[in-house]
């Protein structure tokens, strides 16, 4: 087996996910590897169905958003740090899964974690699993925990 050189841990900021956050950091220490915590802000999507929105009204949205994401990313780096793993914080835009695959590829990481809810049936039909679709399209092995 490869040494593990770079573990990344995806962020959804939900409860369910702190079980993963803490198995990320012990990863991290034990294999003496930084820790990437990454969260990725999903594009807003206006779902006005009356009246105009100015490009300004947008812009304080998407920004209070991103204000807001990044808060709560420092806040977990804050946490790891504590904790004693040397971790970094990424902020990206778009599609879960798809930029989850993609910065874990483009830094070279050895080990993904991730949170995961344990939505069966109908509930994982509508809302869909980020974490089954990062498990079917990773180039790396990930590690999925599951919400207590």
């Amino acid at each position: 087996m490869a040494r593990i050189l770079r573990v990344m841990y995806a962020a959804d900021f939900s409860p369910a996910s702190r079980p993963a956050f803490i198995t990320a950091i012990e990863m991290a220490k034990r294999l003496r590897a930084p820790l990437i915590i990454m969260h990725v802000l999903a594009p807003y999507i206006p779902l006005t169905g009356e009246g105009y929105v100015s490009p300004d009204t947008w812009a304080r949205i998407e920004g209070g958003a991103r204000h807001l994401a990044q808060k709560r990313l420092d806040a977990l780096l804050q946490a790891a740090r504590k904790a004693g793993a040397r971790a970094t914080a990424l902020l990206v835009e778009g599609s879960a899964a798809d930029r989850i695959v993609g910065a874990a590829r483009r830094k070279r990481v050895d080990l993904l974690v991730l949170g995961t809810h344990g939505r069966t049936g109908l509930a994982r039909a509508f809302l869909g699993s980020v974490a089954a679709r990062v498990v079917a399209t990773a180039t790396c092995p990930v590690l999925t925990v599951r919400a207590r």
